[in-house]
């Protein structure tokens, strides 16, 4: 008598099962970002600097200190321009309730020429911008948010002891992932381990690359319009020109109230906004393509799903977590043979239309 070991699970229950699994992972990433969110930055810090640490060893330097000079020296690079930040920050705090002020009557001005030209009762939108206004320079919320940026100085403190970590036990670390996985996947798991280190190397390499190239345009075109803050700003709208899509928005709303609160007239936010357009059509069209988008396949729709899942889970951190995330995990489902249609899905390559249509004509289905 024959026994069929083999157990055929139903689709439903295939789906079900994977719906809870799913459910469950994003409830233990977010019941444990405090500790997940710095051992993930550490990780794909360290595979950044690990290149460094290479370059250093090949010079004849004990491991442990070429460690710790990498460290340093990133150290140095961070503090410089965290200093350069603060003090632009410090300039624009002592400026804030003056903004706050000028963005209030703009804003007041706005809302009576909509009221009238709608026929709208302007009370309750009046009421609403003073409790904005009160809320914006209120000592409450600027100890809040000093909390939490306290927070998160000490959670950040522990990246540099994660990073050490890492790297002084990377032999360890890569030959636990080998042995894992059996002596039978060990080229395949191999392959996988060093195309992640790949993508993670050049894709953060190139945003950095992108981000400076972007300060510099955007702080130039300020300077020339004679925005205030214009450093700051700049700086500010390239970091968060790194987040697809959402970041680009951000970047340059901030110049243009800025120069909305500070110029007598209103065409400056105009020209800062075809200025900026222009250096995004350069960043869009030359240096994400060139630097950035050649290391990462992802295309835009999942691009712009997961950062924004990324900031319901982790929040900023997130943000700037998803792509190169969803990079690795798309590295993981080519390698695997039944996962390997979800890593085309994530993909940005786009097939043939013809192709399409003749494949749906040839099994009688219909196109909508």
């Amino acid at each position: 008598m024959k026994i069929d070991n083999d157990l055929k699970i139903p689709f439903y229950a295939k789906i079900t099962i994977s719906l809870i699994g799913l459910f469950a992972l994003v409830t233990m990433l977010y019941i444990a970002q405090s500790i997940i969110i710095p051992i993930v930055f550490s990780v794909i810090l360290a595979i950044v600097l690990h290149p460094v640490v290479n370059f250093f060893v090949r010079y004849k330097i004990n491991r442990n200190i070429a460690i710790v000079l990498t460290l340093l020296l990133s150290f140095f690079a961070i503090t410089g321009l965290g200093l350069l930040l603060i003090t632009q920050v410090s300039q624009f705090k002592e400026s804030w309730p003056t903004l706050v002020d000028k963005c209030t009557i703009l804003l007041n001005q706005s809302i009576s020429w909509v009221s009238t030209y709608f026929d709208i009762r302007p009370r309750k939108i009046h009421e609403w911008i003073t409790q904005a206004r009160g809320e914006l320079i209120n000592n409450e919320a600027i100890g809040a948010t000093v909390v939490s940026l306290g927070n998160g100085i000490v959670v950040m403190l522990l990246v540099p002891v994660y990073i050490f970590m890492i790297l002084f036990y990377k032999p360890l670390l890569l030959d636990f992932i080998r042995q894992l996985f059996g002596k039978n996947n060990q080229e395949q798991v191999g392959k996988v381990v060093n195309q992640i280190k790949m993508v993670i190397q050049k894709y953060l390499v190139g945003l950095v690359i992108e981000a400076v190239m972007v300060a510099v345009m955007n702080i130039a075109v300020l300077i020339i319009f004679g925005i205030e803050y214009a450093i700051l700003l700049g700086i500010i709208g390239a970091i968060v020109n790194v987040i697809p899509y959402i970041g680009g928005l951000v970047g340059v709303a901030l110049p243009m109230i800025v120069a909305l609160a500070t110029k007598t007239s209103g065409w400056y936010a105009v020209y800062i906004l075809i200025a900026y357009y222009f250096i995004q059509l350069i960043d869009n069209n030359y240096i994400v393509p060139k630097i950035v988008a050649s290391k990462v396949k992802i295309n835009a729709l999942f691009s712009i799903i997961v950062v924004i899942a990324g900031n319901a889970l982790w929040g900023v951190s997130g943000m700037f977590l998803a792509i190169p995330l969803l990079a690795i995990v798309k590295l993981i489902f080519d390698q695997i043979e039944p996962l390997k249609p979800w890593g085309y899905l994530l993909g940005d390559t786009m097939p043939s239309i013809i192709r399409i249509k003749t494949i749906f004509k040839k099994n009688k289905i219909e196109l909508l």
